[in-house]
């Protein structure tokens, strides 16, 4: 390895996640290098637990004071980096095969960076996962995110092997972007910063503060009594006073006495200073218009589909929503495959055997993070992931699924908080239902309502529905979303109108209908949600190094 700074080492999972538990290194010299766990100090012994990250074990070093470093290491605690030598030996106490023995000059024990205990933010103490995200750039030595993080590289891992085993060609997709492929609009825009110039926002015409109900009610009273006291021909004090509320509430309701004339000057001025406004923002677009931070590559990488044949992007997305739940980042990953002369069946195939591969590695690589898992965060963890890669996935139409739920409402199995009916999307609680009570495996959901989903998908022969799929997985809810993609070119522009877009920001898009247009289809899914899916944590800020949401950036 590159480890030349240290004078070479053995990492800890090639010793302890070795089938025979390391036994094969007994009497074998070795040099680990790591963080410490626990030191525990006596007077003939330090005991030391020390972890270097490739694995989720620890290597207990047993260290005696004749060995070099002896002092050093029984005066260090918790965090501190130190590189050991020493012989592999049986291990006489219970929780692993082989330990590390320092008996002698021979061996020694070097800290290669000490801390204070009394600061160091990561004590033994058990700490909440919410104090752990404050936290962040030291919370991948917890046991938690170590695991996470050991899945999440399996998983990526994982992915690339999955479609470059299968002929895809792997695309780099843009981040910034001028097309919003979802249709949504929740994105972030993306502008030159200056610091000595801020960018200009447009200047809007004037606008009346808003007024609550009440104000305009009363307003509309006020006026009523001051035409009043005038039809009776009322003066003194009450008609002074009854005019003084009217002007009063006028102010509050934002209503201006303008002559026509003034008023036609204010709004001539307000659009001049708007229009201009607009010319400045214009001017400081760097790429000469609107840009963005992409919320999908799935127009990008369509693009190369439609000339490469089967290709996926894997990359950061990004979406301005502000939803403050356990399921969304502003910041997030998405494995997007494209497949050329592909229709929604086969969308469906390629999704579930990607999904249950996923799960097979994770079973087949991760074991001692599963286990921890299993004991720590969800028991039933190891049994979902078997039944994802052994069991194939229930498939069933939009409107069967509707059809079951509604069954299970009128005969008194279920109640939901949302309404199921036809044309209506699918909740939460409902994908729950479907997937933890009634099938309890993942289930594929295709052929929804056109008016559930994006333009780009393809509209099926009914008129009412289109080829689009959802994989939902127990404990997760939706994990992935795809679709026949639509390759009529009058469809997708009939498509575009009725969703109020606009073809010419699309015209390269189109431009893929009319030279050589093939059916193709292709899906994407939510990185975080897997690596959720295949840990059983269930919250998504502690499945990503560093979660960005709504008021949080840090790190």
């Amino acid at each position: 390895g590159y480890n030349s700074a240290v004078g070479g080492r053995t990492r800890i999972s090639q010793i302890l996640d070795a089938a025979d538990g390391g036994r094969s290194f007994i009497g074998s010299t070795v040099t680990v290098c790591g963080w410490v766990r626990t030191v525990r100090a006596q007077k003939e012994f330090t005991f030391v637990k020390v972890n270097d990250g490739s694995t989720f074990r620890e290597m207990q070093a047993v260290i005696e004071p004749g060995a070099t470093g002896f002092d050093a290491i029984s005066a260090q605690r918790a965090g501190a980096s130190v590189r050991i030598d020493g012989r592999v030996v049986e291990s006489e106490g219970a929780g692993q095969e082989v330990e590390l023995s320092c008996a002698s000059v021979e061996h020694s024990v070097k800290v290669l960076g000490g801390v204070d205990s009394a600061t160091y933010p990561l004590a033994k103490k058990k700490h909440s996962i919410e104090y752990l995200r404050t936290i962040a750039h030291l919370r991948p030595r917890t046991n938690l995110i170590g695991a996470v993080t050991r899945v999440r590289s399996a998983l990526a891992g994982a992915t690339h092997r999955f479609f470059q085993d299968r002929g895809f060609l792997y695309i780099h997709t843009p981040i910034i972007t001028t097309a919003d492929c979802e249709g949504a609009g929740e994105m972030f825009r993306v502008m030159r910063t200056d610091d000595n110039e801020k960018a200009t926002e447009p200047v809007a015409a004037w606008e009346a503060p808003k007024a609550s109900a009440e104000d305009l009610a009363a307003l509309e009273a006020s006026k009523d009594q001051v035409r009043i006291l005038k039809e009776a021909g009322t003066i003194g004090p009450d008609f002074e006073a009854a005019i003084a509320e009217m002007k009063r509430l006028k102010d509050v309701c934002g209503e201006k006495d303008l002559s026509s004339k003034e008023r036609k000057q204010m709004e001539q001025a307000a659009k001049a200073a708007k229009e201009a406004a607009e010319r400045a923002m214009k001017e400081k677009e760097f790429f000469g218009q609107p840009a963005y931070l992409t919320v999908s590559g799935q127009l990008a990488v369509e693009n190369f589909c439609c000339s490469l044949g089967d290709v996926y992007t894997f990359g950061p997305t990004f979406r301005a929503e502000t939803s403050n739940t356990t399921r969304h980042l502003a910041e997030f990953w998405m494995i997007e495959p494209e497949m050329a002369f592909a229709d929604i069946f086969d969308d469906m195939d390629c999704a579930e055997a990607y999904i249950r591969h996923c799960a097979s590695t994770i079973l087949e690589t991760c074991g001692p993070d599963l286990q921890f898992f299993t004991d720590k965060v969800d028991k039933d963890l190891v049994e979902r992931l078997k039944l994802i890669a052994n069991e194939p996935f229930k498939r069933m139409s939009y409107t069967e699924a509707v059809e079951v739920l509604q069954k299970a409402i009128s005969d008194g199995d279920v109640k939901f908080e949302f309404e199921v009916a036809w044309g209506k999307e699918l909740q939460t609680e409902h994908e729950k239902y479907l997937t933890d009570r009634l099938y309890h495996r993942p289930t594929i959901v295709y052929n929804y309502p056109k008016d559930c989903k994006a333009f780009y998908m393809r509209l099926n022969d009914d008129g009412k529905t289109v080829a689009a799929m959802d994989i939902l997985c127990p404990g997760i809810g939706e994990l992935v979303g795809g679709s026949q993609r639509e390759e009529r070119l009058e469809m997708l522009d009939r498509r575009i109108a009725e969703m109020g877009m606009n073809t010419e920001d699309l015209w390269w898009y189109r431009d893929l209908r009319q030279y050589g247009s093939v059916p193709h289809a292709g899906f994407g899914v939510g990185f975080e949600r897997l690596v959720m899916l295949c840990t059983g944590v269930q919250n998504i800020r502690d499945v990503i190094p560093f979660p960005r949401y709504a008021g949080h950036a840090q790190f």
